[in-house]
């Protein structure tokens, strides 16, 4: 059970942002609410699960960890909405209040307008292979989808007759301490006929937690930290509103060999002192899984730069692809026996005023 799935915030959601869920939630599940539901029991039993460890900093780091609490068995809260403020505040949060906790159950018992579902946000780790060549790459969403036995009305259909949670009275009656709460029943919408019961599959929220794997149309040239959407797999929405979209953000992971900057590709390319000195080709593979082949000429120097036109990352916005910029780096040998050593001394004596070009000149041993 993913909690952020159960409250639907996303992974980033804020402090704020969880309370709001948690309120609303609470409004539509709470037993105090559900009187002898045990389906919105157990479902408000997971929300309060969910908040309890989001909304405590240390607890949620835990689990955003991957340190799952362990399941409690579900019980009926003996004090309700605790946690709400029952008493009217001037600079109150908005719905933090009891009086406005109720306003809000009322509210969401007459208010049938479709709303939209809510947005999900994903990363996409992808190599620069993918963005070299693009790619298809498979992705898990988990989201709050419509139910699949009330198709995302929250109720099914029964024969007509008086609601059993007013009696027929199309109000019902909430007892707190001293002080007795009516309001319209939301079992029958304050009708009092009972034509619709909450669905058993989802206790009447009309979604279900739900994890689907579509798959993610990369571009070539994809740069770090772009967002691509996919529409329409997001959260579901309510009362027949459209599905919120999911926003995945491409995080482009380093390769072992290439180096990106913008469009260009930049790599190291070790030559021997013998292939710096009398000049070689060495076969590069590159990220699309084409090969070229890079042709060092006789006396290049250590750190000397080549530019491969065209070689490099292909462009996302259409345009000419980038570069391959090649530095060299000059790799002295491992002398592991004496005649390599007395050949390098040989070529040493021979060569002993070229590199410094007589600006320094060389002592004879006394």
């Amino acid at each position: 059970m993913d909690f952020y799935v159960v409250l639907g915030v996303r992974p980033g959601a804020t402090d704020g942002d969880i309370r709001r869920a948690y309120r609303r939630l609470a409004r539509q599940f709470h037993p105090d609410i559900n009187p002898g539901d045990r389906t919105a029991a157990a479902r408000f039993h997971e929300i309060s699960r969910a908040f309890e460890t989001l909304v405590d900093p240390e607890r949620r780091k835990r689990y955003d960890a991957g340190d799952v609490p362990a399941v409690a068995p579900p019980a009926t809260p003996a004090a309700g909405f605790a946690g709400f403020d029952f008493s009217p505040r001037v600079h109150a949060e908005p719905s933090t209040t009891f009086g406005d906790l109720f306003a809000g159950t009322i509210l969401a018992a007459t208010d049938r307008r479709p709303v939209r579902g809510a947005d999900l946000h994903l990363d996409l780790a992808v190599g620069l292979e993918e963005v070299a060549r693009g790619a298809h790459l498979p992705i898990t969403v988990h989201r709050l989808a419509v139910c699949h036995s009330c198709a995302g009305a929250g109720t099914v259909r029964t024969s007509a007759d008086d609601c059993r949670a007013c009696d027929g009275t199309g109000v019902t009656r909430v007892k707190r301490g001293h002080m007795i709460f009516t309001q319209p029943c939301e079992r029958c919408d304050g009708t009092g006929a009972r034509v619709r019961v909450a669905c058993a599959t989802c206790g009447g929220a009309g979604t279900e937690p739900r994890s689907d794997q579509v798959h993610v149309d990369v571009p070539p040239g994809v740069i770090d930290g772009a967002v691509l959407r996919l529409d329409g797999l997001g959260h579901a929405g309510r009362h027949g509103g459209r599905p919120g979209d999911a926003y995945v953000t491409v995080r482009v992971t380093p390769h072992a060999l290439y180096r990106r900057s913008g469009d260009d590709l930049h790599v190291e390319v070790p030559v021997a002192v013998h292939e710096a000195a009398l000049g070689v080709r060495v076969p590069l593979r590159l990220p699309d899984g084409s090969r070229v082949r890079l042709k060092v000429p006789p006396g290049t120097q250590s750190g000397q730069r080549f530019r491969l036109r065209e070689r490099g990352l292909p462009s996302a916005r259409g345009g000419p692809a980038g570069d391959l910029v090649a530095e060299v780096r000059v790799m002295l040998p491992h002398l592991l026996d004496e005649r390599s050593k007395e050949l390098l001394r040989e070529f040493g004596r021979l060569q002993r005023d070229s590199v410094r070009d007589g600006r320094f000149p060389i002592e004879e041993d006394a």
